[in-house]
């Protein structure tokens, strides 16, 4: 039973907060039309659970909402310059948990000029005296030590530079510091920032200078440095690295510099007989190097120059494993089946799950047979290849090919699998028409922990942030006080921050604490009314646009993904434009990062995707990670031969989309749970589909 001030609530923080209305008509009345049938019921029925206010007990204190408005007041006569304003304002704030933000928005200005003119730097000594280590005390210290080097006060940057609360810009700045007071002793300190696989900071290069010419580069210490950026195909840095060393090291780096780009140099280059170690190691990067083009090749070249070089057990099963995994890419798979039967030594669960993969799609289950025996002990336990192994038993008995006990065996490892929460879990159960298990526990939490961190400053400044919608600094004040943070209280403030409605950092005080039975944190009914609106309108399952969005973004309404995709249901740009208008929509980018644009669109491009993949959700889902035009190009390879879902699903050529759907598929039924809803895990349409 939770405690009764952290009631579990449908809706995440209220839309309201960051709405702000705008001159597309055809964009409201959407909303309006996903919203309509249940606005009346919302003001109703719902208005306790969908009122953060009444979930939160800090976010209905009067005395902090009285020092909310007065902060927002002072913001914005800061930003105005109204000095007089501010301070007196100030002095109204001097104990609302963001008074800091506000003395650092007036220092942080005067940096610059304060270091310039050096003659007084009381009011960053006081300011660091009373918020040093905390989040916006160590981001000051780092600005002034910057400012302070910018002016060349290099007897001041030694003095406020810390080596807790530092970068590479800074460190550098710090090491130049110390040269220009005659520190040389320092530049024992400059080998690891010179010794990486990548460019440094311009800040750093008068100190790599001195370093040089003082003599401090040893031979190895750039024969490092030099095979670090090659086999990080930093090319140039790796040149001029090369030009840097002795004339033995730079011959060798040449030599390596030919292989690397001609690997086929590998079965001809007379070269490579030298039996120095920078030739083992150019070799073995030349055969991995190799083994992309072609695994035949890699292969002989490898043995070749074993003859000469005797390669450790270590290396040459390492050099062995990749020319297999890139042999089998290259279609070679018998002879790759082949040679790991000769050498069971190099039988990895990478190597042997693809070819179980392979005989899945070709539906070949003695062949399944013979190879799961052959996968690590610890992946034949996994629920995954338990399934294959249970399925490859029935189907050899259904083809009568196997003994007696295959089928009693296969629905004994059902048995036990039907007990695991998860994707062949609840395929298990269905086999056997059990029921789903579904462990909810809730995580178990002191009541004194709570009080801990509701004292936290650092935590006081996250939830007013939060409150106040600005949730990149709540990030960062969040993230600064979980870094020193024993298990027990972050798993505490994953429950705080559900009870925000700061889901996705619930959901993750979850994961860093392993904890993964409660189903409530790590499976929030967030933005609850807007996924049920879309539901009804488009007629998608609830549970299933709750398990895209809680498997895309975790309910993190403004995350931006590396490849662009934006929002709660990470919506790539694009798809978001074509999908409204084909709605009668305009939008920009910055509308997807709204939840209620964001679920309105997403959730009509899924439906879009189960209309074209006839109703079929793991189809869907795969193209909603993937792409429709991929998700064809798949089913159109295995429409001579058709698999059941089970298999199409485990052969997916993309391991991300395949534990995409599995999960998209697995949270479902964890969300029909959580509604208080039955459900199947399969459907109709998916149970017969052979895709």
């Amino acid at each position: 039973m939770r405690y009764c001030i952290f009631l579990k609530h449908v809706r995440a923080t209220p839309v309201t907060r960051r709405f702000k209305a705008r001159a597309f008509l055809p964009l409201l009345a959407l909303i309006i039309s996903l919203a309509a049938p249940n606005l009346l019921a919302q003001s109703t029925n719902n208005s306790l659970t969908n009122d953060p206010m009444a979930q939160d007990p800090m976010a209905s204190d009067p005395m902090l909402v009285q020092q909310r408005g007065l902060y927002q007041q002072a913001v914005q006569a800061q930003a105005r310059g109204q000095r007089a304003e501010l301070q007196a304002l100030m002095v109204q704030l001097e104990d609302y948990p963001l008074h800091v933000y506000l003395e650092f928005n007036a220092l942080r200005p005067s940096l610059s000029a304060m270091a310039q003119r050096g003659n007084d730097f009381t009011p960053v000594d006081d300011f660091l005296s009373r918020h040093r280590d905390s989040f916006l005390g160590n981001r000051l210290e780092r600005e002034w030590v910057s400012a302070l080097a910018d002016q060349g006060r290099w007897s001041d940057v030694a003095r406020y530079h810390r080596a807790e609360n530092t970068n590479t810009t800074l460190t550098c700045r710090a090491l130049r510091a110390q040269i220009e007071l005659g520190n040389t002793a320092a530049l024992v300190d400059v080998a690891p920032l010179w010794n990486v696989d990548y460019s440094q900071p311009n800040d750093c290069d008068p100190v790599f200078e001195t370093w040089l010419a003082q003599g401090f580069l040893e031979p190895d210490i750039a024969w490092q440095r030099f095979t670090k950026t090659l086999q990080s195909r930093q090319m140039g840095l790796a040149r001029y690295v090369s030009r840097l060393m002795p004339e033995r090291e730079r011959r060798l780096s040449e030599l390596y510099l030919r292989i690397d780009e001609q690997p086929e140099r590998l079965l001809t280059d007379a070269a490579l007989e030298e039996t120095a170690p920078e030739v083992r190691e150019m070799i073995l990067h030349g055969v991995r190097r190799l083994a992309q083009a072609d695994a035949r090749q890699a292969l002989a070249a490898l043995n070749r120059h074993h003859a000469v070089h005797v390669f450790t057990p270590e290396e040459l099963t390492a050099s062995k494993q990749l020319i297999a995994q890139r042999g089998l890419q290259q279609g070679l798979v018998a002879d790759t089946e082949a040679m790991l039967v000769n050498e069971p030594e190099l039988n990895s669960e990478t190597l042997v799950s693809w070819i179980l993969r392979d005989a899945i799609r070709a539906q070949d289950w003695q062949r399944m047979a013979a190879w799961i025996s052959r996968l690590p002990a610890q992946a034949q336990s996994s629920e995954r290849w338990k399934y294959w192994w249970a399925r490859t038993l029935e189907q050899l008995h259904a083809a009568g090919v196997d003994h007696d006990s295959a089928l009693p065996e296969a629905e004994q490892l059902y048995a036990e699998l039907a007990q695991t929460r998860g994707f062949y879990g609840f395929l298990a159960a269905d086999k056997l028409g059990l029921p789903y298990e579904l462990v909810d526990r809730p995580v178990p939490v002191r009541p004194q922990d709570l009080s801990e961190l509701y004292n936290n400053p650092a935590i006081q400044r996250a939830h007013e942030l939060y409150v106040l919608g600005e949730e990149i600094s709540a990030r960062s004040e969040w993230q600064f006080a979980q870094s020193t943070m024993s298990t027990e209280q972050i798993v505490s403030s994953g429950l705080m921050a559900d009870s925000w409605g700061w889901h996705r950092n619930g959901i993750q005080a979850m994961i860093r604490a392993e904890y993964w039975d409660d189903l409530q944190l790590r499976f929030p009914l967030a933005y609850g009314d807007l996924f049920a609106n879309a539901a009804t309108q488009l007629d998608v399952s609830q549970q299933l646009l709750f398990a895209i969005a809680r498997q895309e973004s975790a309910f993190m309404h403004d995350i931006r993904s590396s490849a662009g995709a934006l929002g709660l249901m990470q919506l790539m740009p694009a798809t978001g434009r074509e999908t409204a208008s084909r709605a009668g929509m305009r939008i920009n980018d910055q509308d997807l990062l709204r939840p209620e644009i964001n679920i309105a669109l997403g959730s009509r491009y899924l439906a879009q995707l189960l209309e074209d993949f006839d109703g079929n959700r793991a189809v869907a889902a795969a193209a909603y990670n993937a792409g429709p035009g991929r998700v064809r190009q798949w089913l159109r390879q295995t429409s001579s031969s058709p698999l059941p879902l089970d298999a199409w699903i485990e052969t997916l050529p993309f391991t991300e989309t395949r534990n995409y759907v599995q999960n998209v598929l697995s949270f479902s039924v964890i969300y029909a749970y959580r509604m208080g809803e039955s459900t199947r895990f399969l459907n109709d349409v998916e149970i017969n589909s052979r895709l």
